[in-house]
């Protein structure tokens, strides 16, 4: 046999060996592995005494793999209570009974482990009891759920996330008008708003005693993310090349600046276009025209909140923009008569309108939130009603 025939078996050796390669890591990078998600389900205060509250959940646990069973060896609960008042005599129980399809929970409370079929999902019940001599002061209780997935990609630690109000304003108690040149303007406080919870209803519920026809609600655009459950847990979230890099070049106070950050934006719009959105920034920036990376990127690289950018226990999330606001605003003019819009307003004076219904007067709604009345801080008034000033005669 020639040098040349060996040499042309070797390459050709060769080259079947990167094809097969290139082809498994492939079909490797397009499977889900462990993809067992967390659905938060039902929950309810079963009792909601002044020294005892008894809240009872349904969450899932979904396998979204299309291919593996995945099972779930380890289960347990962890919670956290956010409080007005110190907790000092505040006692926390709780309790998970697994409500499998095809099989029963011990009586010893034993979580035992458990196959996730192919596209199917298995539920749990969760209770939380609370004890003290007055919990009027608790606002919300964070519930925490670490399981450990076990399949095709190993053992996996992943944890699911709930929080459940626990403190509600009278809807119908007297808030104080603020007047502007173009309106007047109310913050309408509310309970701390979490993924249990949807716009329509809140605005229903909170608004509906205070408004008149030409009114105009507005809801933060955090509030709203929020609702729709576009919040991430850093420990969630696995930084890839791109946001590695990328996160050391914007300022230290935007939601970027952190490789947990930055994959999140990469997680909605996928890294070739956060890559190509910095380099058309970098140039543009150069060319003297600064932020143009972020009308490159997309709407939500502006929208994203990094951790400690809003209330606890978000503080400790990613909090995302919202998804379809207009869908949501309209939704609400629909239910309530009321027109609406979704804004992003800061203590700069900045007033961003991300979505409004078709009669919201953009200049007289700007003007009225310049000041914003619903506050950066724990003001929990995510909505805030505003009262065009009637036309001068």
């Amino acid at each position: 046999m020639t040098t040349g025939v060996i040499g042309i078996l070797l390459a050709g050796t060769v080259g079947l060996i990167v094809a097969g390669w290139l082809l498994l890591e492939g079909q490797y990078r397009k499977r889900r592995g462990n993809d067992l998600a967390f659905g938060a389900g039902k929950w309810n205060l079963e009792v909601y005494e002044p020294n005892f509250y008894r809240i009872v959940g349904e969450p899932e646990l979904i396998n979204r793999t299309p291919a593996s069973e995945i099972m779930v060896p380890e289960l347990r609960v962890e919670t956290t209570l956010l409080s007005g008042a110190p907790l000092k005599d505040v006692a926390v129980k709780t309790e998970v009974i697994p409500h499998h399809p095809d099989a029963e929970a011990r009586p010893d409370g034993y979580w035992f482990a458990y196959i996730v079929k192919l596209r199917k999902k298995t539920r749990l019940q969760i209770r939380v009891e609370v004890e003290g001599s007055d919990l009027r002061a608790l606002k919300a209780l964070w519930v925490r759920v670490p399981y450990v997935t076990y399949g095709p990609q190993g053992r996996i630690p992943k944890v699911g996330h709930v929080v459940v109000p626990l403190k509600f304003p009278n809807p119908e108690e007297h808030h104080n008008w603020r007047s502007t040149p173009a309106a007047e303007v109310l913050p309408v406080p509310t309970h701390l708003l979490t993924h249990l919870d949807d716009p329509v209803s809140v605005v229903k519920r909170y608004v509906a005693p205070h408004a008149q026809p030409g009114d105009i609600i507005t809801l933060g655009e955090t509030p709203v993310a929020i609702m729709q459950g576009r919040w991430r847990h850093p420990q969630d979230i696995r930084p890839g090349w791109v946001a590695k890099r990328l996160c050391y070049y914007f300022l230290p106070t935007s939601s970027l600046a952190t490789a947990c950050g930055m994959q999140a934006l990469v997680d909605i719009v996928g890294p070739v276009r956060v890559l190509l959105a910095f380099l058309g920034g970098a140039i543009a920036k150069v060319l003297g025209q600064p932020g143009m990376f972020y009308q490159l990127a997309g709407e939500q690289a502006r929208l994203i909140d990094d951790v400690t950018g809003t209330l606890p226990p978000y503080d400790q999330f990613i909090v995302l923009g919202p998804a379809d606001p207009q869908e949501v605003v309209l939704q609400i003019r629909q239910a309530t008569g009321l027109e609406a819009a979704i804004v992003d307003v800061n203590d700069l004076k900045a007033v961003k309108i991300l979505a409004a219904t078709p009669k919201v007067d953009a200049q007289i709604l700007i003007q009225a939130l310049r000041d914003n009345p619903a506050g950066n801080a724990d003001e929990q008034t995510p909505l805030v009603l505003v009262r065009p000033a009637a036309p001068s005669a």
